[in-house]
């Protein structure tokens, strides 16, 4: 027990840091709710909202807005831009003054109007509220004539157009993007309109039902914890266009990692196969396929309350009330409870750094909201961002909910002690000692999760038979389906490295008993007909042994590379 709350001591100090910089919790109070007067789901899903996080009722606006998912620039403007910003000043909730303002366009600084003072920072858009900004080809601005031609576009993300709204209009060009004067900050109160940036999230998605439990599913994990496992996919791509994406991508891998979760981080250049077993998902991150692929075709996912997943593409969120176009409507649709797109093309530097956002969102203690913007370098451009702005993860520091989970018997305190134990491997804990702390908690026997977590230290310390112990143990729990087949296959590997084709052969049989719906059952089906094969034929020598061995680790697998 001496490991666990050594490194608990040292988690505390961590999240105590986190806490510092991030200021005070969240409230309702902050928040704006918007919703469409034309839409009725778009009420109910803003009052819920409103009530769940306890919003005040004068905060909550409805607008008569287009229920299609794109509108006319002037449609914007008129409908939606102005109206907000009058409701807003009207209600008290920005008081606007003037400031002198640098004119980056004739090089001088004039007076200017823009918020001096704001009880809100978020605005929460509601199921129903326009997605996207067309782009109007009439529409000229002398300034934008020294942008590059590619970037010479009008068109955007609802989201990010407000999110400039405190720009006077003397700076907020619709062409192109505007800088984003709060990337990469650590301070939490840079993220306001008094600092020209309103932090605008959305409740949306394929359905209504779906945009209201967005809230719900942030509020449990804030309750219970972020729990599950990281699955990250980058490219491995040596082209200097593209490098940075991995490069974020690995960051967000290597701080949930840091974090003490298990995880997943695919270096092949394709993304995940569909025989990839993905359970418990609590994080995602890949690129760069057009349409969900491979896992994600699956009819259910085994996202955890409180999932973020995000699959970089320059049209992952051309639409989001779909649930099998794009990728932010698929994510949703199978239970993601946060994410973010891209409504056109943002061109890769104009979409979010996701390797910032983790780092502000999963260790500096920021909301989701704060998260989301202080990764993207530009504003009044193509990002959307979809989830409950005040959403933060680490709400209680990891000791006190671990206790707290403890004393209510929550049955999800075995994630916390996976953790445990992986936040001690970081540190440098001998891994016989925490493979004692597993073998000495009563629940293990009773965890899939624990069991497996333990099945793999023995692997990693050379203990073959305790490993195919803990994973056969770990079988006969009620483990989920996407972690049965994951256990399965690790089984079947265990035997297959120890040269035990019979337990292997019976392994994979019971896989496709169990599942026979399996993605990689074509894979499956050939291994066993050669393991079949070998076991009619007299002993095999030592060379035919390795050879067939050699076939066998084409099988999928969860160790490293998951390809």
């Amino acid at each position: 027990m001496k490991s666990r709350f050594l490194i608990w001591n040292l988690a505390s100090v961590v999240w105590l840091l986190a806490a510092q910089l991030a200021g005070a919790a969240p409230t309702g109070d902050e928040v704006v709710v918007i919703y469409n007067k034309k839409v009725p789901a778009s009420e109910d899903v803003a009052r819920h909202y409103a009530e769940v996080r306890r919003v005040p009722k004068e905060q909550v606006i409805g607008l008569k807005l287009s229920a299609d998912e794109e509108i006319a620039r002037d449609e914007f403007e008129e409908t939606l831009a102005k109206p907000l910003q009058h409701e807003l000043e009207s209600r008290k909730l920005w008081r606007m003054g003037t400031v002198r303002w640098p004119i980056t366009s004739t090089n001088d600084v004039r007076e200017v109007r823009v918020p001096i003072e704001s009880k809100i920072r978020y605005a929460v858009l509601c199921y129903g509220v326009p997605l996207k900004i067309a782009n109007d080809p009439k529409l000229h601005e002398p300034e934008a004539d020294a942008i590059k031609p590619e970037l010479r576009i009008n068109a955007a993300a609802v989201d990010s157009e407000l999110a400039a709204l405190p720009f006077p209009p003397e700076v907020n060009r619709k062409s192109a993007m505007l800088r984003n004067m709060s990337y990469t900050t650590t301070n939490s109160a840079m993220l306001s309109p008094t600092n020209g940036i309103l932090l605008v999230t959305r409740l949306d998605g394929p359905t209504p039902e779906i945009a209201r439990s967005l809230v719900d599913k942030a509020m449990a994990a804030e309750t219970n914890g972020f729990w599950g496992r990281v699955y990250c996919d980058i490219r491995s791509t040596t082209d200097t266009n593209y490098v940075i994406g991995d490069e974020w991508i690995r960051g967000a891998f290597d701080i949930c990692r840091v974090l003490g979760y298990e995880g997943i981080l695919d270096t092949n250049a394709a993304t995940f196969p569909a025989s990839q077993p993905m359970s418990h998902i609590i994080f995602y991150a890949g690129w760069y396929d057009s349409e969900p692929s491979g896992p994600f075709l699956a009819p259910k996912m085994e996202f955890m309350p409180g999932a973020f997943a995000y699959h970089l593409h320059s049209g992952n969120a051309w639409t989001i009330r779909s649930a099998n176009k794009a990728w932010v409507g698929p994510l949703l649709a199978k239970g993601a409870t946060c994410t973010f797109g891209s409504v056109n093309e943002p061109f890769l530097s104009g979409t979010v750094d996701i390797g910032t956002f983790t780092a502000r969102w999963l260790i500096t203690g920021f909301t989701f909201g704060e998260a989301a913007y202080a990764a993207q370098n530009c504003l009044s451009w193509q990002t959307t961002v979809i989830g409950d702005p005040l959403y933060r993860p680490f709400a209680m520091q990891p000791q006190l909910l671990h206790m707290k989970l403890e004393r209510t018997e929550n049955p999800i305190i075995e994630w916390s002690h996976v953790r445990v134990v992986n936040l001690n491997l970081i540190k440098g804990t001998p891994m016989m000692q925490v493979i004692g702390y597993l073998e000495a908690l009563e629940l293990t026997k009773r965890s899939s999760v624990m069991m497996e977590k333990l099945a793999d230290l023995y692997t990693a310390v050379g203990k073959p038979s305790s490993a195919v112990y803990g994973y056969e143990q770990a079988l006969k729990l009620d483990g989920s389906p996407q972690q049965r087949i994951r256990l399965h296959l690790k089984l079947a590997g265990r035997h297959l490295a120890h040269k035990e084709s019979e337990a292997a052969l019976k392994t994979y049989r019971d896989l496709l008993r169990e599942f026979p719906d399996y993605a990689g059952k074509n894979d499956i089906e050939a291994m066993i007909t050669k393991l079949s094969a070998a076991s009619t034929e007299p002993k095999p020598e030592g060379d035919q042994v390795k050879s067939i061995l050699d076939q066998m680790r084409q099988a999928p697998s969860t160790n490293g590379s998951a390809k």
